[in-house]
């Protein structure tokens, strides 16, 4: 089925990194008739009132970017949360689409469906040959959940529902909640909160601490919190020194790709691939979407350190867990199927950090 320039498209998760960007390529493009609900419009987690939703508005297309993520010690700490919620979000929105003859439903997981072990880059075959990383397997296994109800509602009913898999993203609308965010959005925060302290730039430092955490600050007033802030999120300064904590050994190697091309790879995936032609003709129950390129965590951190200009250390936390060493997408069948990746990683840090400055001001 065709997307129309004014086809109904329900894009859930439209706040989010990833919905947000699909959003935005979306409207590019000239699509405009979308119906966009928010969290507190509409939990999706709740069956009644997602069923409710489709009866009423009866999308023709869904994007279903909603999930509930994090970084290793969100994934590892909130494991009931991460998978009931990943679960109930799928579940309702899946099914609903089926119930109320959505056309075409395009639902997104997370390259951390592939067992920890898989030969490196990973193809899509790889998908349950072998255990998972412990530290993120609830995750993992709502996510391969959805990829096998899409397959499954295929085979049974004849819907065309297709998953896709991106590598790690980031960009626009990221979290840079320090005790939450991948790895990407944290450096950049912590790098930058660490240059403001390196310059004793305490009034960027405050809009910081009051844009993307919990608590609110000043400085006469709460400088003493200001610093345990800082100290507990790894940011120290000695002397006339400023060292950045790093979790593990920076040896794990990762992926990363603009979330604007992961929207873009979304948006061509759902104009040209249906489920029958991935299921039938390609034999695949997914399609991975990445740079089919990797780095190392230590790399990326000095990437990320020189881009922000910050001149103090670097503290390598061996205790705290690398993950999977490696994890890079076999990007062959998307790139077969005429799509590829235009933002590299240097230019795309550039980006996201001016982004991430003028948010603050």
């Amino acid at each position: 089925m065709d997307m129309q320039k004014n086809s109904k498209i329900f894009i859930a998760g439209h706040n989010g990194m990833v919905g947000s960007a699909i959003y935005r390529n979306l409207k590019n493009k000239g699509f405009n008739n979308f119906v966009l609900k928010s969290k507190n419009e509409l939990d999706l987690t709740v069956q009644s009132d997602v069923d409710s939703f489709f009866k009423e508005e009866k999308p023709e297309f869904v994007f279903l970017a909603a999930a509930k993520v994090g970084g290793i010690i969100a994934n590892n700490t909130y494991r009931a949360d991460f998978i009931y919620d990943n679960l109930a979000i799928q579940n309702n929105v899946i099914n609903s689409s089926f119930k109320y003859d959505v056309k075409k439903l395009l639902f997104l997981g997370s390259s951390c469906i592939y067992p920890k072990n898989s030969p490196q880059p990973i193809k899509e075959d790889y998908l349950l040959t072998g255990p998972l990383e412990y530290t993120n397997e609830p995750y993992a296994i709502a996510k391969i959940t959805g990829i096998k109800m899409c397959q499954s509602y295929n085979i049974q009913y004849g819907c065309d529902f297709i998953s896709v898999m991106p590598t790690n993203l980031y960009g626009p609308n990221d979290n840079y909640d320090l005790k939450t965010s991948h790895v990407l959005p944290a450096l950049i925060r912590k790098f930058h909160l660490a240059k403001c302290l390196e310059n004793d730039d305490w009034d960027s430092i405050i809009k910081d601490i009051n844009k993307n955490s919990n608590i609110s600050v000043t400085k006469h007033i709460d400088k003493d919190n200001i610093i345990k802030f800082l100290i507990d999120n790894g940011i120290i300064k000695v002397y006339n020194e400023v060292y950045v904590t790093v979790f593990g050994t920076g040896i794990a190697q990762r992926e990363f790709m603009h979330v604007d091309d992961a929207a873009e790879a979304c948006t061509f995936i759902m104009e040209n691939v249906s489920g029958d032609t991935l299921y039938n003709k390609l034999k695949k129950t997914h399609i991975n979407i990445g740079t089919g390129v990797d780095i190392s965590i230590r790399d990326l951190t000095y990437l990320i350190k020189d881009t922000i200009g910050f001149n103090g250390g670097i503290y390598w936390d061996g205790t705290k867990p690398d993950g999977t060493l490696k994890k890079q997408l076999d990007v062959s069948l998307i790139n077969s199927l005429g799509w590829n990746y235009k933002t590299n990683l240097k230019e795309g840090i550039i980006i996201t950090y001016k982004q991430y400055k003028n948010n603050l001001s």
